[in-house]
């Protein structure tokens, strides 16, 4: 194919470069069957690189709009996004001759996409370009909101549609950290409600700390904390994502109605829980997407159901499955202490294929945790390496615990976003809401910032004390490595220290 194409246009020593090239390609190729597709690709390439060239500019007047970047281009031939060069990767579809339509547009770093647009992409096109409200749109379609907006969300985190930039955002010069890391880890996009709402719970977990006596939200206040979220969001310029916890939140008498009215906000909607019958999960997605389950284990099965009860073990794993037929993500928790140190690699392998991700974070010796032993150091600092490595075999085994970057870093490994995405995000892109309104910096400790009916979420946000805790300890100020780390506020305080001034005890960055 080269050899012809390279006949012809040995015919044309004068071809353009410019925007009439495809047209001399189409002439050039419109005898030869197997060459045809090639005029199309020219006008592919040629939007592509105009895209590349486009400079980004946005309408601050709305909270989202198009990426002004964005071209869509209807072509004669299907698969010839795949012929653009993506690295090592070859093709591995042929061109057919039949209509696509594609899209081409910057991500976030700039870089220029391509591919056949879908459904979805047309939808969220046109709600923002036409500027039709959710709701209205909802109606038009017979349908409820909650099933429009993951569209629209999906399409942010794609940048096709565009979102104000974050006001979640540290100050500046705060960490004496890379350039790199500060420029890419200091503003969020997404900010996180933990949601505690209740106290119920079928379970009596020996780590568990916060088994004391609370109410469950009544329905009126939930959903006054809901609209609270949403004024939140749309001032700071960030995607809500409400973590529906306990307790068990499955146990809450007006779930179903929570779940509603968050998915209907378009926020993204996750639960922390127990296992739960499939009807329960059923009924809630024909309301709208759950978009992950966590669930915990404690280790294999004799050690978990020593801490978590008899038999709960299997019916983990059981859940598991129920997850994978029903669609949803699912998550596997591990809170690490001395006693199952030595069982989460083992738990991985096992969970693989499973679960979708398994993490782990450090045991918090507070309430009931505060009869068990934390892990040894020296131990933690070897699963540290040894986890990472078997990480690259077993796709189950996620990152969470910061001081992972610190192993990383030490191995001059990509760091990833630690805990929260942003190193601990305690107060900064996430807090922890109790059923009777109190804003806890982070659940695994007392870190207390206000009531959420006595100040708006915005206020509470906003204070003093929630800066302080955003800071992280002053130890942490001139790590290199601070915007991914941080270590465990709820570490540290459970060590007897400050968590305003000491660094994580755990940390090896000197050794």
């Amino acid at each position: 194919m080269d050899d012809e194409l390279q006949r012809r246009i040995s015919f044309l020593p004068n071809i353009s470069q410019g925007e009439h090239f495809a047209d001399q390609i189409e002439s050039l190729v419109e005898d030869c069957k197997d060459l045809r597709f090639l005029s199309d690709l020219a006008r592919l390439e040629l939007t592509m690189f105009k895209v590349g060239e486009c400079e980004f500019t946005q309408d601050r007047e709305k909270d989202i709009t198009v990426n002004p970047c964005l071209e869509l281009i209807d072509l004669g031939w299907k698969n010839l996004c795949s012929l653009i060069p993506r690295g090592h990767k070859k093709a591995t579809l042929k061109p057919v001759e039949e209509q696509e339509r594609v899209i081409v547009w910057t991500d976030k770093t700039g870089k220029v996409l391509c591919r056949p647009v879908t459904n979805n992409d047309l939808l969220a096109l046109k709600l923002i370009v036409e500027d039709i409200p959710v709701d209205e749109a909802a109606r038009k379609n017979r349908t409820t909101a909650a099933h429009i907006w993951p569209v629209i969300n999906q399409a942010v985190r794609n940048n096709i549609l565009v979102r104000n930039k974050s006001l979640i955002s540290r100050e500046p010069g705060i960490f004496k950290a890379e350039p790199r890391l500060a420029s890419k880890y200091c503003t969020a996009d997404v900010f996180t409600l933990q949601w505690h709402i209740t106290q119920a719970c079928d379970l009596k977990c020996r780590h568990c700390y916060g088994r004391e006596s609370r109410e469950f939200l009544d329905l009126d206040k939930a959903l006054k904390v809901l609209e609270d979220f949403d004024d939140f969001c749309r001032s700071k310029n960030v995607h809500g994502q409400v973590s529906l916890t306990g307790g068990n939140p499955m146990l809450h008498p007006h779930l179903e109605k929570i779940h509603d009215a968050a998915v209907n906000y378009g926020f993204t909607l996750g639960i922390l829980g127990n296992p739960a019958p499939q009807d329960q999960l059923e009924s809630l997605l024909n309301k709208g997407p759950v978009s992950f389950f966590q669930v915990s284990l404690e280790g294999l099965e004799e050690h978990n159901d020593f801490i978590r009860g008899k038999g709960h073990f299997k019916r983990v794993i059981a859940f598991l499955g129920v997850l994978k037929k029903l669609g949803i993500y699912s998550m596997v928790m591990l809170t690490l202490t001395k006693a199952n140190t030595h069982q989460v690699i083992p738990l991985a392998g096992l969970l693989q294929g499973k679960a979708d991700l398994f993490t782990f974070n450090r045991l918090s010796m507070v309430g009931d945790g505060a009869h068990l032993t934390a892990a040894d150091r020296n131990e933690f600092k070897e699963l540290l390496f040894n986890y990472q490595d078997m990480a690259e075999e077993l796709p189950v085994m996620g990152f969470k615990d910061n001081l992972l970057n610190l192993a990383r870093h030490k191995n001059n490994q990509q760091l990833f976003g630690g805990c929260t995405g942003y190193g601990c995000g305690a107060a900064f892109n996430f807090v922890s809401v109790l059923c009777d309104g109190d804003v806890h910096a982070c659940r695994k400790f007392p870190s207390r910032l206000g009531n959420l009916f006595d100040h708006s979420l915005e206020q509470i946000y906003d204070s003093e004390i929630a800066g302080k805790y955003r800071k992280s300890p002053e130890s942490c100020t001139d790590c290199s490595i601070r915007p991914v780390c941080g270590g465990c506020l709820a570490v540290i305080y459970s060590n007897d220290l400050d968590v305003f001034k000491d660094r994580d005890p755990y940390c090896f960055l000197d050794e």
